[in-house]
């Protein structure tokens, strides 16, 4: 159990009902009784059942024992339309993100398949795929929760994993730079409609993306002053044009940084569905609930969709089935025994 000394640890479980009605709960840790309501990732107000709990957790000599205070509530959200327009209403820390919650029942007669998804907005409207950057084994490990990935990077395969984390976070590090660049190209070329030079065009500026980003790359912790200072601009545009657009070129820069650095607390999101899990691109946490862990980079370009997809049986359907059968069988039998 790892906790924060100053923020809680959250856990948001949605338990899914057949009709659509989702139960959510919200765990939260911390090694002081301090609960702001705005610190709380996910929308919360005093319409919720809270419980309150003390727990003694170990600490690594095992001598010792530190308090750790939890807090436990509850709400029931009749629909995801209630639960959406929590998420509208939200004031907690993550308000800035966009979030949505989705609910389809499908009546297949001997089964009825449920399906649920919460839903991430993506901050850049211009960047590109993660999964364009990384092989398939690194995007497993990209969209594992934390526990998960330090589990292994502990386990017999530690400097696998170690190197596999490594390998990742250059290719991290190149695709956010790739969106940045890309994102800044559009925004500039909307600022600069009317007054920028033939070769500062939407095509021009997606052509030399791949060079905007070494430049960057190359300038290291001297970026900022050298882009401050305009003479980063001027490199990449050349003198007249750097000088003339370079209003437009921090605005557009402005516009970017705050897509890119924003307030999120991350959290983990389990969702429990009515009958069997047929299909999720979640993860199986201790308890058998699917889990997600939730942090900005995962919808920085593309929406984040936590879905799962069940079943139940219908077992009066099941019972039909075999007295319509035994009707037709009973039917048939009397015509023969007729004849």
């Amino acid at each position: 159990m790892i906790v924060s000394c100053d923020e809680p640890e959250i856990v948001v479980t949605d338990i899914v009902h057949p009709d659509g009605a989702i139960t959510r709960r919200i765990e939260m840790k911390n090694y002081t009784n301090k609960f702001d309501i705005s610190d709380i990732q996910v929308p919360f107000d005093t319409t919720w059942t809270v419980r309150d709990s003390i727990e003694l957790y170990s600490n690594n000599s095992g001598t010792d024992f530190d308090t750790i205070w939890i807090k436990r509530a509850e709400k029931l959200f009749k629909s995801v339309d209630e639960l959406n327009l929590s998420y509208i209403a939200d004031s907690g820390s993550n308000r800035e993100a966009v979030r949505h919650a989705e609910f389809k029942k499908t009546f297949k007669w001997f089964t009825t398949k449920y399906t649920f998804s919460e839903v991430v907005g993506k901050r850049m409207d211009n960047g590109y795929p993660v999964s364009d950057f990384m092989n398939e084994e690194e995007l497993k490990w990209f969209f594992s929760p934390d526990f998960l990935t330090g589990q292994m990077k502990e386990g017999p395969d530690s400097l696998k994993y170690r190197a596999l984390e490594d390998s990742l976070n250059r290719k991290r590090e190149t695709w956010i730079l790739k969106c940045i660049a890309s994102e800044w190209s559009s925004e500039f070329v909307k600022l600069t409609e009317g007054k920028a030079a033939p070769d500062v065009s939407k095509e021009s500026l997606k052509a030399r993306e791949d060079e905007l980003v070494k430049l960057i790359g190359s300038k290291g912790d001297s970026f900022d002053s050298l882009w401050n200072n305009g003479i980063f601009l001027r490199e990449f545009l050349g003198m007249e044009t750097g000088q003339k657009l370079q209003a437009e070129a921090d605005s557009a820069a402005s516009l970017v940084t705050g897509k890119l650095f924003f307030n999120f607390d991350e959290y983990n999101l389990r969702i429990i569905m009515p009958g069997k899990v047929t299909l999720t691109n979640g993860f199986t946490d201790s308890t058998g609930a699917t889990l997600w862990q939730v942090r900005s980079d995962l919808f920085l370009s593309e929406p984040y969709i936590m879905k799962a997809e069940s079943k139940t049986p219908n077992k009066w359907a099941s019972i039909v089935t075999g007295i319509f059968l035994l009707m037709v069988a009973g039917g048939i039998t009397f015509i023969i025994i007729r004849k």
